[in-house]
């Protein structure tokens, strides 16, 4: 088990039940020794096997922990069979039955732990009536340790189940954190790629795109003038500069854009990425879309977002990748047939933090481009993810 809050608590009761069983045991074999019997040295003899047994469950554990469950059974059905041979020949190994109690519910679970605890406390009280005659205390005690074995046992494992949600928990906390970060990282890097590029085309390239028609101007005004060798040098060197500019420009833009437009890009990811992973995706946009490139990049995060949840969770068969674009703004949707949820269940509830993550991402970068997202969704009819983008926030 990982290291929690409750580590401690386990850690203790594990302890506290482990020095019990030994000090029960050693019990057993002072009192064959302090009281002589026939049977004292198959008694002494007995318990030392028992505690050996007891010892060697913990070894087993640790080393075959791939064989953990059949293991504890095994040891367990042993430890309870020499547990019966030594209450045949000791009152005393009676009081063993206490820390049994809570082997039973531990290995056995909360079912088959129980009916072990009845048995087994029946088998107690039938040898303290045996061996020193049947009393009210030798029924009722018995009786009494099985029901506070129960009540530990079983809060016992719903401890250890809380435990172990929580530790999940925090577990998909840390995963959605890390996601988060990369996202909100990632985010910032095409940000501002978008913002060089839309920086050095709206100043440095167009006024290199102006100089080299000033110049060009200049020469069919005065082609015989004493300086057109300079103007036309002039004009050569901007039409360099203003190549390498744009060169630049597009290095500024997603490896996938490149020379494909985002119709191209969805397309490849459909036909290699997604394909490969047993989705069939339609994409419906055209190859050269009138939209800048930081619009086009964000189309195309928020539709790898949207299919891989629909890789995950959706179940789904196929999905569709729509972009219409009017006078108005563009419609950019993306819907499958898959399984479907409840959104305002996921937004609302802390285990959905893991579906949730994604339309969350999404809606932040639909946000930082001025439109809106509508999930169109319910259980068992599939998903249908919208982007609107008003024409003023798409230019």
């Amino acid at each position: 088990m990982a290291h929690t809050a409750l580590t401690p608590v386990f850690v203790g009761l594990r302890t506290g039940l482990h020095v019990l069983f030994v000090v029960l045991d050693g019990l057993v074999v002072v009192r064959a020794l302090v009281a002589p019997s026939a049977s004292s040295g198959v008694i002494v003899a007995v318990a030392l096997v028992l505690a050996a047994t007891y010892a060697a469950g913990g070894v087993a554990a640790r080393t075959a922990p791939r064989r953990r469950d059949a293991v504890g059974l095994l040891w367990l059905t042993v430890l309870t069979l020499e547990w019966a041979l030594l209450l045949w020949f000791s009152t005393e190994a009676a009081y063993l039955v206490f820390p049994l109690f809570f082997l039973f519910l531990h290995l056995l679970g909360a079912r088959w732990g129980t009916v072990a605890v009845v048995v087994a406390t029946a088998a107690a009280v039938c040898a303290l009536g045996v061996h020193g005659g049947w009393t009210v205390g030798g029924v009722v005690g018995p009786l009494v340790g099985a029901g506070v074995a129960l009540l530990i046992g079983l809060g016992y494992q719903a401890l250890a189940r809380e435990a172990a949600e929580r530790e999940a928990l925090m577990r998909e906390l840390l995963d959605t954190r890390d996601q988060l970060a990369a996202t909100e990282h990632e985010s910032g890097v095409l940000a501002e790629r978008a913002r060089l590029a839309r920086e050095i085309h709206d100043t440095v390239a167009q006024g290199l795109s102006s100089i080299q028609l000033l110049l060009h101007a200049a020469e069919r005004a005065d082609p015989d003038g004493a300086g057109v060798e300079h103007v036309l040098l002039a004009r050569e060197a901007a039409a360099t500069a203003l190549a390498d500019t744009r060169r630049f420009i597009r290095e500024l833009a997603p490896p996938e854009l490149e020379g494909r437009g985002l119709g191209g890009a969805l397309r490849r990811l459909a036909d290699g990425q997604w394909a490969s992973q047993g989705l069939e995706v339609a994409v419906r946009v055209a190859d050269a879309v009138p939209l800048p490139m930081h619009v086009q990049t964000a189309l195309l995060r928020i539709a790898q977002g949207a299919v891989a949840n629909v890789v995950q969770h959706a179940h789904a068969r196929s999905a569709r990748i729509d972009l219409v674009t009017d006078a108005d703004g563009l419609r950019f949707t993306v819907s499958d047939d898959g399984a479907g949820f409840d959104p305002v269940a996921v937004a609302g509830e802390p285990t959905g933090i893991s579906d949730s993550f994604g339309l969350r991402a999404t809606r932040e970068r639909v946000q930082q481009l001025g439109g809106t997202l509508v999930v169109d969704s319910a259980p068992g009819r599939g998903t249908t993810l919208t982007v609107l983008l008003a024409s003023e926030d798409s230019a």
